[in-house]
């Protein structure tokens, strides 16, 4: 990622997202010819000099101070994730520039699966910042089956998502759910710029999707740690189920996402269902090897 490059588009986004009215600002009379704040509204608001402001929005944060970041964030009244996003866009910018790296494959610990095995009315899984499914219960696989039968490996939410014709069935909210999966694409491109299976996954969701394109140019960043999610299942139909998505902090870069449903719900019973059709599934299907990620997973 040119970092000078994403400061300016992030900067300039924010800002054109917010108008005067919302900064508590004068709203004078006249045709603005930017569609929110001012660069020297910018400014004003965040107590530096426009010819500063300008510098920055120019893509150069080297030596700004945390002060300024916090008085610059206030002053486009970033949410949580975007406050993290600018930092690690600073961080980036004060940083001795590296090579991009693949890293060694990630293995999950022997714990970490026995805890998704325990959990058998849960549908859970382990991603990373990638979006590659990198480990999951039998309740996990059968809820997301359609991914999981996708021969593109490693199993990837995003691929699945921008680029199976299958997608747009299994995600009932299709829209919303690809605003959130660049979302957090772009949150991981800010906070490891310099991991390149990431930049290749971007770089191919680029060139293969238009929707992705369009939705990777807002710069819009998200934090993903709880809500609600609704499917289309081939084998039981609609289901809306609350989720937790949980880092785990001894590994570093991975989640844990688990589904579950209150007892005596439509979706309890659809999962229900759902466990029971995956523990026929298993004991019919021939036995395969495990799907091998790519020699660039991390």
């Amino acid at each position: 990622m040119d970092n000078r490059r994403e400061v300016r588009e992030f900067l300039a986004s924010r800002r054109a997202k917010i108008t005067p009215q919302q900064a508590g600002l004068p709203a004078y009379g006249g045709h603005r010819r930017v569609p929110g704040l001012r660069r020297e509204e910018v400014a004003m608001l965040a107590g530096v000099s426009a010819e500063y402001y300008a510098r920055l929005e120019r893509g150069n944060l080297g030596g700004v101070s945390e002060s300024v970041l916090e008085s610059l964030a206030r002053a486009l009244q970033l949410d949580e994730a975007e406050h993290a996003h600018l930092f690690d866009l600073a961080r980036t910018a004060n940083a001795t520039p590296r090579a991009r790296r693949r890293r060694a494959q990630q293995q999950i610990r022997p714990g970490i699966q026995h805890l998704l095995d325990s959990m058998t009315d849960t549908a859970a899984y382990v991603r990373n910042g990638r979006l590659d499914i990198v480990a999951s219960n039998r309740l996990g696989r059968a809820l997301y089956s359609p991914v999981f039968d996708d021969p593109v490996r490693p199993v990837n939410l995003a691929l699945f998502r921008f680029l199976s014709p299958r997608a747009r069935d299994f995600y009932p909210d299709w829209e919303e759910s690809a605003h959130t999966t660049v979302a957090l694409l772009r949150t991981e491109a800010g906070r490891d710029p310099y991991d390149r299976p990431l930049t290749d996954l971007i770089g191919e969701l680029a060139t293969r999707s238009e929707d992705f394109r369009t939705r990777w140019a807002a710069h819009n960043v998200r934090l993903h740690h709880t809500g609600v999610k609704n499917f289309h299942h081939p084998v039981v139909g609609d289901l809306t189920l609350p989720f937790e998505a949980m880092p785990l902090p001894a590994d570093p870069g991975l989640t844990l996402t688990a589904f579950s449903a209150e007892p005596g719900t439509p979706a309890h019973d659809a999962l229900s269902l759902l466990a029971a059709w995956a523990a026929t599934s298993d004991r019919t299907r021939p036995a395969r090897p495990e799907d091998q990620a790519r020699t660039s997973d991390g």
